[in-house]
């Protein structure tokens, strides 16, 4: 059975080079030309990714994003004309889960869609690795790979897919340091671009959420020059 993909990008001749592309691949793709026909496609139909363009009319794709982060953890690949940093930092901080640039090649973006795809696909079936503990702790942060979910302090802790591999690789390797490279690679399961500021949105997304005071962080330790570990 195809994958359906969710394509919302208003430049016409894009998204029909998009949508022309993806078919060919064998992915069954539904295309909206504005935020609002999106979000209505997306409340009617399951998904299997959503290809985003930040740029929509009518309902911008920062606000479809909130949206589909409300109920859902679909993998979001945010496509737009605009590459600063800030944005980069603006779409993954609601929770995209990778960023490509226009213009970009549609050999990139297609591997990068059966990427996420693929890792979302591994997410939602059961832990494969029977070494693996099925809860993981360090302080007072627990991770229950069975249900994949997260407690700090016996508080219920709302992760993406990309923050719960972080900390699983995290927990896996206490006190061993990754660096942005390694992290990427990792838990992206594809190529590193380069892709610091990802890793940068990602872990401050996830001090946020765990700890007490995210610019004095107890659990993601910085180490300067080199990367980020779990622990002292």
């Amino acid at each position: 059975m195809s994958k359906r993909i969710l394509l919302a990008e208003d430049d016409h001749e894009i998204s029909q080079l998009i949508e022309s592309h993806l078919r060919q691949e064998n992915y069954t793709v539904y295309a909206a030309h504005d935020g609002e026909e999106a979000a209505a496609l997306f409340e009617r139909e399951p998904f299997d990714l959503i290809l985003l363009d930040l740029m929509l009319p009518k309902l911008s794709g920062m606000e479809l994003l909130k949206r589909i982060r409300e109920t859902s953890v679909v993998p979001v690949l945010v496509i737009s004309a605009k590459g600063s940093d800030l944005d980069k930092a603006l779409g993954l901080g609601f929770g995209a889960d990778d960023y490509v640039s226009k213009p970009f090649s549609m050999i990139e973006l297609t591997a990068r869609v059966q990427a996420a795809i693929r890792r979302a696909t591994q997410y939602i079936q059961p832990e494969s690795s029977p070494a693996a503990p099925p809860v993981m702790s360090f302080k007072d942060l627990t991770l229950d790979l069975h249900t994949f979910s997260a407690n700090v302090k016996g508080k219920r802790v709302q992760l993406t897919a990309k923050e719960f591999h972080i900390l699983k690789l995290f927990l896996s390797h206490r006190n061993r340091v990754f660096t942005k490279e390694q992290i990427y690679q990792l838990v992206w399961e594809d190529d590193y671009y380069g892709n610091e500021n990802v890793i940068n949105v990602h872990i401050r997304r996830l001090r946020e959420k765990i700890e007490d005071d995210p610019s004095s962080p107890q659990y993601i330790r910085t180490i300067w020059g080199i990367g980020y570990k779990m622990g002292e």
